[in-house]
């Protein structure tokens, strides 16, 4: 394990933590009639365990490139979005949660960052765009703002029960009583791209599922759907982690009350998810009626993982395990290759450069890297070897739609690098974690222990440098 671990910091030293991750793709840019359209279907806590019921999503991965080390830099809705949005780390937006002076809508406006995020980038470039659905913690619909960038805009504040909410539609409030929010956008995703196409124009379309995020409301057809299913027993469920950090290590066993209610949570969310499958299911059919399915990429992700009794833990996340930071990304389209699986790491700062080199957009240097080499089978120079997670916390603000309920897990301050062999941990109380993903998939045993000085150092200092990075982590 040690020569493993020494071998893969030996390669991340020499591909350079910070700002040496090599040049950006030379791929030529695209002629305008060649430019794809892209559709974004962004969940909410959507986790690994949840693919299996989503079959339109498993026919995205036959037909497109899955990535397999897909992670989020902040296990949170606001600044994984923020991320999601800029291109940047949370340590260059400065969106570390989802409210107060680190994080919330109020900073992510108050810092001017919403004037440069892939939707300016696509909209100079030409392109027509929409945002449906959740934008960021704090947004409300009544303030009537509308962000730079986007030509068509209907979005939610408080769109969590899924029922009886409002939405922003391009400076209007519009209230929805008994109408299912999923497939409220799911109507306004194929108008929006019937009317683009009719237009002749590319167009850029985020649509943005509340669900499957608590209280995991599903669609009134579906709620008798997958009767009796339980959450997955895998071998972290109901297990604490050996040499586990502070904050964790005195949970104890999960209660019988404790395991009946996250299998039911667990099915609620497995049947939240059967509007978003239909949705993508009715993006395709329409993207194929409008004449323009062989020049859409669609792309699929979440904005951060979900743990369901993993660690001990009640449904959650914040976490740096991969339960909650490693998430789905599948894309299909034209280029993209069928039933392929990228295994190099790949980070939410990756969409917005990704989808400017595939529109011709002019694109800023951004902590992230184009994705556009990976899905067309190549091996790019130099590409990184670490993703960076970065939190903060923990989380005292009850009024957060994501403060953690009992037990659920609260970790303080932390950052950590993901790579495809180990995660290492530091939390800002001085303790650490090391996890070997080949011997410990599950990730129970925290070695950080029976590491040599060189390898912590070596550990800390590839860390240190990721956390210290600005443009092309």
């Amino acid at each position: 394990m040690i020569r493993r671990t020494l071998t893969a910091l030996l390669s991340l030293a020499m591909v350079g933590a910070c700002g040496s991750t090599g040049a950006r793709s030379t791929v030529d840019r695209p002629s305008a009639a060649d430019r794809p359209n892209v559709v974004l279907v962004l969940t909410d806590d959507l986790s690994m365990n949840l693919l299996p019921y989503l079959p339109q999503v498993q026919a995205l991965a036959r037909e497109g490139t899955t990535f397999a080390n897909y992670t989020v830099t902040d296990s949170l809705c606001c600044p994984s979005r923020s991320s999601l949005f800029t291109g940047e780390l949370p340590h260059d937006t400065g969106i570390f949660t989802n409210g107060g002076s680190d994080g919330g809508f109020a900073t992510f406006h108050r810092r001017g960052e919403e004037s440069s995020t892939f939707a300016t980038d696509l909209h100079a470039a030409g392109y027509r765009t929409a945002m449906l659905g959740k934008y960021l913690n704090g947004y409300l619909p009544k303030d009537g703002f509308v962000p730079p960038g986007w030509d068509e805009w209907d979005v939610a504040g408080n769109g969590y029960p899924e029922y009886d909410y409002n939405l922003l539609e391009n400076g209007k409030v519009v209230h929805y009583g008994h109408q299912y929010l999923t497939d409220v956008l799911s109507a306004k995703a194929t108008g929006f791209i019937t009317a683009s196409a009719k237009a002749g124009k590319p167009f850029l379309v985020e649509v943005a599922t509340f669900a499957p995020h608590a209280p995991y409301t599903p669609d009134d057809q579906d709620r008798n759907a997958f009767p009796g299913r339980r959450a997955p027993r895998t071998a972290g469920y109901d297990t604490l982690p050996s040499a586990a950090p502070p904050w964790l290590a005195a949970r104890a066993p999960l209660t019988a009350a404790e395991k009946q209610q996250i299998d039911v949570d667990f099915r609620k969310r497995a049947q939240a998810v059967q509007a978003v499958d239909r949705m993508i299911g009715s993006v395709r059919r329409t993207v194929e009626a409008a004449g323009v399915a062989n020049r859409t990429m669609i792309v699929f992700t979440s904005d951060n993982g979900y743990h369901m009794g993993e660690h001990r833990l009640n449904p959650g996340k914040m976490t740096a395990y991969d339960t909650d930071v490693r998430v789905p990304l599948v894309v299909a389209g034209p280029g993209v290759r069928a039933g392929a699986t990228v295994t190099a790491p790949a980070e939410n700062i990756d969409l917005r450069p990704t989808v400017g080199e595939l529109a011709g957009a002019a694109t800023p240097p951004t902590d992230g890297r184009s994705l556009v080499p990976l899905l067309r089978g190549q091996a790019p120079a130099g590409w990184r070897t670490a993703a960076l997670v970065e939190h903060h916390g923990p989380d005292n603000d009850p009024a957060d739609p994501d403060h953690p309920a009992k037990n659920s897990g609260n970790p303080p301050t932390y950052a950590a690098i993901r790579t495809t062999q180990y995660t290492y941990v530091e939390y800002s109380d001085g303790s650490k974690e090391y996890y070997d993903h080949g011997h410990d998939p599950d990730q129970l045993h925290n070695t950080v222990a029976s590491l040599t000085p060189a390898a912590a150092a070596a550990l800390h200092d590839a860390l240190s440098a990721l956390v210290n990075c600005h443009r092309s982590c």
